[in-house]
């Protein structure tokens, strides 16, 4: 990590990510997606990676509609990878614009300015997002989980879409499936 994780209270990074839809690039930047808004935004260490897969953006997918029902006007899934990856990833996994939107942080700008840029080398992957979820208001972050960094290889314990929802609903907890 280059720079310290951002933690609640603290503003989103401006970046502007570059987003291919209808077979072009546009820029779409941090104001664009969370100004004026209360979004979801979760994190993941790449597309088409098994947890992420199986896991933690079906979650998300799954339980769109309660979180919209809990005051959440988008939801977004971020991850170091490039737009022609994550735009395949939504297809192979049924997220639309109406469930999660991806979010390509090819270069991992959000994500060093998060505080969350992760050195995979070890595994042949490079710079990767470490795994969080996030509620921002108007750009503000109003609550963040991250994962446990002294937790070997791939910790999936806090960042899913069931801890937000009980976060959201008061509850502190994962709901019930």
């Amino acid at each position: 990590m280059s720079q310290q994780e951002r933690k609640a209270g603290d503003r989103v990074p401006d970046v502007t990510f570059r987003v291919r839809r209808n077979d072009a690039f546009h820029d779409v930047t941090t104001a664009d997606l969370f100004a004026g808004r209360r979004v979801a935004l979760f994190a993941l260490p790449g597309a088409f990676m098994p947890t992420c897969s199986s896991t933690h953006l079906p979650g998300f997918i799954g339980h769109a509609d309660k979180l919209r029902a809990a005051g959440i006007d988008a939801i977004y899934c971020l991850s170091v990878n490039d737009s022609f990856v994550m735009n395949a990833w939504a297809a192979d996994q049924g997220a639309t614009e109406d469930s999660v939107v991806m979010i390509p942080d090819g270069s991992g700008h959000f994500s060093r300015a998060m505080g969350m840029l992760v050195n995979k080398d070890d595994l042949g992957f490079g710079d990767r997002s470490w795994r969080y979820a996030m509620v921002v208001n108007d750009g503000v972050i109003e609550q963040i989980w991250s994962e446990d960094r002294d937790t070997p290889d791939d910790p999936f314990a806090v960042s899913d879409a069931a801890t937000m929802l009980g976060w959201l609903e008061g509850r502190n907890q994962k709901p019930a499936d």
